[in-house]
């Protein structure tokens, strides 16, 4: 077979992950009929690659085998090339991925698909070295050996091809039963964290150990609505641990993708936006519940990395930093940003060195590579000179700014700047900081604006002040909606509530399963793929389901809606079977669980103009108080923003609290203590 004329398509794409392979020898070709219409016309097989831009080992099998002339040319001569961003289309990257783990019992990223020009799967695997390495094969004889199994045993390749869709086909989720969990369901899934939990250590699980970011907030809602001492204690002392450990950027705060090791010591150095929304929201929340100073330093510091680092010159958040930078001589090394010897402190720090390597645990052996340490805090108990640590922190973060940095992917992913709008406004709102809700209200604004057409579907993506052609998903709705409800509550601006119900309007015609209240992640009306994904675990993020159920439910409990709640409470229906199963990886359907157990309580403040100084305490009471879920509406009597401002008059010419839920409303109270009290706060 000659050559096709080598063309790689991925120059004018918006994602940076696709476009770090626009000069790459491969002719790749962007997900899309076209591509495996040539894969037809040419009558050969479909490599399927998928990764993202933070992705370390995406980088190395980049640089190994599609920066290889010798490879790609193997590649487009025997294949149609095809690279997706997991990032801007979730909904490829779960259908394949599922088949990918079903087949191997694992899967990550890079993930590498060979598929039939049909887009049916038969050959899996994730990186591939290039050339054979601990008992895995090399990538070009893993090209070899496909190409050899297409064209001599091509009606064996379609039947497995074919079985692999069947399988999958019949692993549709069974949704048995509508009722969302109850009391026992709850109690049996803190039991089951309670087994799997690090008790030494914090978290859940062994090595590799992330972050429960949604566990944790289903913890601290268990013991606001329980009283339950152990749940508080699981979720506090695993935000320490992370908060102490090298998953935390001591100097510039925000945290890792990961943990490699269970001490929470060495990370997989890529920052995520997604981690530092949701971990944001969890230590406002640990503070909220218990005061601790150490949670309010993290959830500020948090805050203002994803502002100072992550925001765009649009308002909305990137992605992503690498894990990978240059290291000073021109290499590409993970974590070369973050990582420490004796000898550069002492070289910044002179006589300060010493009492800096005992704070953050900087040795002459190293906790990393090389004789390098990642930043930590082992010292619990060590009193030390704040005032000395703050000036070493400075200087350090000063000489680490003249560090080559790590790359940032700057798209704009909607479900993550919802994340981001709802952890934002709240930390701003808990700690007087309204620069935080400018910027939650700046992103919001920005996905209003660019991510929303006129019928207020929204799309998965924008770079640059431009919209991505791919739709939404599932998440992209469930967690705009929610931050945009966070937003409402604490900006008392209807317009966010508005907003919300027409993103949550599409999740009811478009992704809900009328017979059974099953949730889809992909709208009706999507790309047809070899089967519609559908997943209520949770994985880095919220699922998409639980995320829509909590957004229904919150806007129900703003809006009295009956659609929005059964809705909410059918959706739920599998956590009852899941969350006593498996807690972990179903942590924000728990939560969300939560909510509806605890009503949720509905909130309305009025007072008699917004600058008037006990409508803005009674406000902040409301919005501090630890009943899961509550919603919040704030305003004057006879507002029209929010359907439960309706009927709630001032008492005596004062503002006043109005306290409601399972349609039972307490007496208004002026004081704070009062509604400080009818919250459990």
């Amino acid at each position: 077979m000659s050559r096709v004329a080598s063309v790689n398509r991925l120059g004018d794409a918006t994602s940076p992950y696709l476009l770090q392979h626009a000069d790459n020898p491969v002719d790749w070709w962007p997900w899309g009929p076209e591509a495996f219409a040539e894969a037809e016309r040419r009558g050969v097989p479909v490599l399927l690659s998928v990764g993202y831009s933070a992705c370390h080992w995406c980088h190395v099998m980049a640089h190994e085998s599609f920066e290889d002339r010798a490879t790609a040319d193997y590649l487009n001569e025997h294949f149609v090339s095809v690279k997706v961003d997991r990032e801007e289309r979730p909904d490829i990257d779960a259908v394949y991925m599922e088949a990918v783990q079903a087949a191997t019992g694992q899967g990550g990223w890079p993930m590498t698909v060979f598929l039939t020009p049909d887009a049916e799967p038969f050959y899996f695997g994730t990186y591939f070295p290039p050339a054979p390495r601990h008992g895995m094969p090399s990538f070009r004889q893993v090209l070899e050996g496909v190409r050899s199994a297409w064209a001599d045993r091509r009606d064996e390749v379609a039947e497995v091809a074919g079985k692999i869709v069947r399988d999958l086909a019949e692993r549709e989720i069974s949704h048995q039963g509508t009722r969302p969990p109850g009391e026992q369901e709850l109690a049996q899934a803190l039991l089951g964290l309670t087994r799997e939990y690090d008790a030494q250590r914090g978290g859940f699980g062994g090595a590799p150990k992330f972050p429960p970011s949604m566990v944790v907030e289903f913890l601290l809602r268990h013991h606001a609505r329980t009283g339950a001492e152990g749940a508080l204690q699981m979720a506090a002392d695993t935000c320490e641990r992370m908060a102490r450990g090298g998953l935390y950027d001591q100097l510039g705060g925000g945290f890792a993708r990961y943990s490699v090791d269970r001490d929470w010591t060495v990370p997989h150095f890529e920052k995520m936006l997604y981690d530092n929304a949701l971990l944001c929201r969890v230590y406002a929340h640990l503070w909220r519940a218990t005061g601790s100073e150490q949670a309010r330093r993290v959830a500020l510091e948090t805050a203002d990395f994803m502002v100072r680092e992550l925001r765009t010159e649009e308002g909305g958040f990137a992605s992503a930093l690498d894990a990978d930078s240059d290291d000073g001589t021109g290499a590409h090394v993970e974590g070369a940003y973050y990582v420490w010897t004796p000898a550069q402190l002492d070289e910044i720090l002179g006589p300060d060195a010493e009492l800096a390597a005992r704070y953050f645990g900087v040795t002459a052996d190293g906790t990393f590579e090389h004789g390098q340490s990642v930043l930590q805090l082992p010292q619990q108990d060590v009193v030390s000179d704040a005032e000395k640590v703050e000036s070493v922190k400075r200087r350090l973060l000063a000489a680490r700014a003249l560090r080559p940095a790590p790359g940032r992917d700057d798209k704009v992913v909607a479900a993550w700047n919802g994340l981001a709008v709802a952890a934002l406004a709240e930390t701003g709102a808990y700690f007087d900081r309204p620069d935080l809700v400018e910027a939650a209200v700046g992103a919001a604004d920005l996905l209003v604006r660019l991510h929303l057409d006129d019928h207020a579907r929204i799309a998965r993506t924008s770079r640059d002040g431009r919209a991505g052609a791919n739709a939404g998903v599932l998440e992209d709705y469930g967690d705009v909606a929610e931050g945009f409800l966070a937003l409402a509550s604490v900006t008392g601006e209807g317009v966010w509530l508005e907003f919300a119900g027409l993103l949550l309007d599409h999740v009811l015609t478009g992704f809900t399963d009328p017979e059974t209240g099953a949730l889809y992640d992909t709208a009706s009306d999507a790309e047809r793929l070899i089967r519609r994904p559908q997943d209520p675990t949770d994985n880095a993020t919220p699922s998409g389901w639980t995320a829509a159920a909590g957004a229904l439910l919150g806007y129900a409990a703003h809006t009295g809606s009956e659609p929005h709640r059964t809705a909410a409470e059918r959706a739920l229906g599998v956590v009852g079977t899941l969350g006593p199963r498996v807690p972990r990886f179903v942590g924000w359907g728990l939560a969300v669980a939560e909510a509806l157990l605890d009503g949720p309580r509905e909130i309305a403040v009025v007072g008699p103009n917004r600058r008037d100084g006990r409508l803005a305490e009674l406000h902040r009471t409301a919005l501090l108080g630890v009943a899961p879920g509550a919603v919040v509406a704030v305003g004057t009597p006879g507002s029209d923003e929010f359907p439960l401002l309706a009927g709630r008059p001032l008492v005596g010419d004062e503002a006043a609290a109005y306290v409601c839920r399972n349609f039972t409303c307490d007496a208004p109270t002026t004081e704070p203590e009062g509604l400080r009290a009818a919250l459990g706060g």
